[in-house]
């Protein structure tokens, strides 16, 4: 099963799934840059979705981009017209890091049915197909989500996994190692996570690497955690997101820190590791 489409496989099944535009920009002074993106040209019929306002709560004890409340998803999906029996496909401007969190998000709620674009806006738009500044009207679905049905690590967990098993941190090296940090108030890592940046995981073009079980041989080492424990952690729970979609296209299961380093640092007793890990 993959969890991927690619733009034209899209376009043939566009009247048979329901699309949703996640573009989205890191920096607050960007932010805004999504809506007015979908605004300017979309993907005929998809719906506009606020990852900062519709895929996260507010920022606060529990990180950057804590969990979502459920009810404020399940109205955004309902206005997408979605039902028990939809099928999802969700894209962002390129790299699918915002796609990825819809798609981790949707599934925690009970959603299976979802796909991310690969290459998302870029590639739809590369391969000549129809674009849309219509929005579309509210299709009054009927979807009730189910949040937890994905697992979760909270900080403890983290750390243990990090200790016991494989923890990854997707963000940048130099973000991992402690030199710089531009986002959060605190740098370095979990002590004991393995830097994995999210950027390894695509192609200049920002769909995912062909080659996704040699990259992931590399990351590991090619010594896989003995009892299959993979966490996941980045600096808010957005592109952690994305590692996990990488690894599901292989099969391999993993688990979401969702405050990610953005919680971690809110407790100033948790250790902070710095430097670049070996070799």
């Amino acid at each position: 099963m993959t969890h991927l489409i690619s733009a034209t496989d899209l376009a043939h099944e566009i009247e048979d799934v329901v699309v949703l535009d996640v573009r989205w920009a890191l920096t607050t002074a960007n932010r805004p840059a999504g809506r007015r993106d979908y605004e300017a040209g979309h993907v005929p019929g998809a719906f506009f979705v606020d990852l900062d306002v519709e895929l996260a709560a507010p920022a606060g004890e529990g990180g950057r981009h804590p969990l979502p409340e459920p009810a404020v998803v399940q109205a955004v999906l309902r206005r997408a017209g979605i039902t028990e029996h939809s099928r999802v496909v969700a894209y962002d401007g390129k790299d699918s890091y915002a796609a990825a969190r819809a798609w981790w998000v949707l599934r925690w709620l009970g959603i299976s049915a979802v796909r991310v674009l690969d290459g998302g806006w870029a590639a739809w738009t590369a391969a000549g197909l129809p674009v849309s500044t219509d929005e579309p009207a509210d299709r009054h679905g009927d979807v009730v989500v189910r949040p937890g049905q994905l697992p979760t690590l909270d900080a403890s967990g983290a750390a243990a996994l990090a200790r016991d098993g494989l923890l990854l941190d997707a963000r940048a090296p130099e973000r991992y190692a402690g030199e710089t940090e531009p986002i959060d108030p605190v740098a370095g890592h979990v002590p004991g996570a393995v830097n994995s940046p999210t950027t390894e995981w695509v192609t200049a073009d920002g769909t995912f690497r062909r080659d996704l079980a040699e990259h992931w041989a590399h990351v590991t080492g090619g010594v896989e955690p003995a009892d299959g424990a993979v966490g996941v952690y980045c600096g808010s729970g957005v592109t952690a997101a994305h590692h996990m979609l990488a690894l599901a296209e292989l099969g391999v299961d993993t688990v979401l820190y969702p405050g990610s380093w953005s919680e971690w640092i809110r407790d100033p007793s948790r250790p902070v590791a710095t430097g670049h890990q070996p070799g």
